[in-house]
């Protein structure tokens, strides 16, 4: 490895992907070890796949790689993911799809549209208490609020506790603990539960309570490990939106030219360009269920495989100039929200909340600049920052 001073072992060291070196790291493995297996150790051992064709594969057949064992890399002493088999996202078809539509509705385009004003609305608050206050944390004042609060909405949350969600979820989510560690979020999903049982309720909440899944109802179990996979799977929205924050800080030519285009075509573009660009969802696992071959080399049924986001979404093959943040690239196929059986249920939301941030931004905001430097989170799971003061000019 001529060109950097680390080793294909180096990609799940956290301190890596906190310094953004790892895409140094993602680029040679992309070039000379597309496909590598890593021996086992604190982690199992598991085979990295870097090529955006690779890890496109992997995601559209979920028959030969399967979700049930797992979607994220867990120490050995841990042992398996008290989920496996039980939660929409470890679980395959045809029981995923089914899982999957007993809350579709409420992730849909029509209740993405039906929601717009309040969306709408809650965003312009935030930015404009963000900007009238000076400085912010745009991973808790913007972030993690417009995300929390969002699946909140979805969930059936009351307006007036959302905001206790997000003190409980930030609490869990710092602590690098399950969200079923935390008693109070717990207990708030517990009583909603109750609460849906004895009158049902149109919101995700009323859905996993009431609809069936292939016969069935969910055990209480499964209905609470489905909320902790819904409310975590929304930090990556709220890191999303932070980092696409910071790239706009950083590139004040393309932050003015969505100042100039913000009624057109650009803010659509601009939004897959910030989730390529941010894909703050670091990795996602599958476990082979036959033995089969990928990119040349045989992965046995039983091994685990590791999809590494960002790195795909900067395949030279795929996407020219990968390294350029650009507002209006087209098209943009990048895989930040996942494809195939397992696309992210939010992914509908997650566009509309982007776009809407956008959009609003580029209204109030005359400058966005850096208010001291960026705290990364140290993770191999999520990617974006952990803490990240900025100002927000007004117009």
């Amino acid at each position: 490895m001529t060109d950097i001073t680390f080793t294909p072992a180096d990609v799940v060291d956290p301190e890596l992907h906190a310094s953004g070196e790892v895409h140094r790291l993602w680029r040679w493995m992309r070039q000379h070890a597309p496909v590598h297996w890593h021996e086992p150790g604190d982690l199992p051992g598991f085979w990295s796949l870097t090529r955006y064709d690779d890890i496109r594969e992997v995601y559209q057949n979920p028959a030969v790689f399967s979700s049930a064992q797992g979607v994220l890399l867990r120490p050995m002493d841990l042992g398996e993911d008290p989920g496996s088999g039980l939660t929409m996202a470890l679980t395959d078809p045809p029981r995923h799809r089914a899982l999957r539509g007993q809350v579709a509705d409420r992730f849909s385009e029509r209740c993405a549209r039906s929601l717009a004003g309040e969306m709408r609305a809650e965003i312009r608050s935030v930015v404009t208490r963000a900007v009238e206050s000076g400085s912010c944390d745009v991973v808790h004042d913007i972030g993690a609020r417009l995300s929390s609060h969002n699946i909140g909405r979805l969930l059936g949350v009351a307006p007036e506790d959302r905001e206790r969600l997000l003190t409980w979820t930030t609490e869990a989510f710092e602590s690098g603990k399950p969200l079923t560690s935390h008693l109070e979020l717990m207990r708030c999903f517990i009583d909603m539960m109750y609460a849906r049982m004895e009158k049902p309720a149109d919101d995700a909440m009323g859905m996993l309570v009431d609809n069936e899944v292939q016969g069935e109802l969910l055990t209480e179990t499964e209905i609470l490990l489905s909320c902790e996979n819904l409310v975590g799977a929304a930090e990556n929205a709220g890191l999303s939106m932070a980092s696409g924050i910071l790239a706009l800080a950083a590139h004040p030519q393309a932050w003015q030219r969505l100042v100039r285009e913000r009624d057109g075509e650009l803010v659509r573009t601009a939004a897959e360009e910030v989730l390529r660009w941010t894909s703050s969802a670091t990795h996602s696992m599958r476990t082979a269920t036959a033995d089969t071959v990928v990119h040349g080399r045989r992965i046995a049924a039983g091994d685990r495989v590791v999809l590494w986001i960002p790195s795909a979404n900067r395949d030279e093959s795929v996407f020219p100039e990968p390294e350029r943040f650009d507002l209006g690239r087209q098209p943009n196929r990048h895989l930040a929200l996942g494809t195939g059986e397992h696309v992210c249920i939010g992914s509908t939301m997650a566009r509309h909340q982007m776009r809407m941030l956008l959009e609003t931004l580029a209204e109030l905001v005359a400058v966005i600049e850096p208010a001291g430097e960026a705290q990364p989170l140290r993770s191999i799971a999520v990617n974006g920052p952990a803490h990240a003061a900025v100002r927000l000019v007004p117009r």
